[in-house]
């Protein structure tokens, strides 16, 4: 059930990254979606949209340094293995993923309150391509006092949640869309 679930929320988080829906992911993939993340920010904020350039440019290399992208494309499974394997790895979750969302959180917080609201959080999942009523569904869950808002630890959880439990109910599963259970 563990394995089933982390094979499956790793493989919708590759369907998401293949731009060219060729279930191969490629450089110009991370580079496209450094672009969407990028263009979140205000125009001006170029310490924010840095910092998320590196990630995915650090996430593509993690990659290429796990030898299964010798010819520059990385099927499926091999990302699942290199997820499983190094992303996850403490040392590289912070500096490739967390970093994102902390500039992403870091940017979208332009009156420093430390949080999202739902219509900040379903416009921006709606500029990364993702279905609005699945990021309003998601923010249902994530917002785990009820505020009305989801604060950066919050977010943070939901991520961290993504990525590294095996949990099936985890509210963090529902980030990219419907609940993960692997029947």
């Amino acid at each position: 059930m563990a394995q089933d679930t982390t094979e499956n929320k790793f493989s919708i988080l590759f369907d998401w990254f293949d731009h060219t829906d060729d279930d191969l992911l490629t450089r110009e993939d991370f580079e496209r979606m450094a672009e969407l993340f990028t263009a979140l920010p205000r125009p001006d904020d170029e310490e924010n949209k840095a910092a998320m350039r590196d990630a995915f440019t650090g996430w593509w290399e993690l990659l290429l340094d796990a030898g299964v992208a010798d010819d520059g494309r990385v099927g499926r499974q091999e990302f699942i293995e290199v997820m499983r394997s190094s992303v996850t790895s403490p040392e590289n979750f912070e500096r490739v993923v967390l970093s994102i969302i902390d500039a992403l959180m870091r940017a979208l917080d332009t009156d420093g309150s430390g949080a999202i609201e739902l219509d900040e959080y379903v416009r921006m999942y709606d500029s990364l391509g993702i279905n609005p009523s699945t990021s309003s569904a998601a923010f249902r869950r994530l917002d785990r006092n009820g505020s009305g808002s989801i604060s950066h630890a919050e977010f943070r959880t939901a991520i961290e949640e993504f990525y590294l439990s095996t949990d099936a109910d985890a509210p963090g599963n529902w980030l990219l869309g419907s609940p993960l259970r692997a029947d």
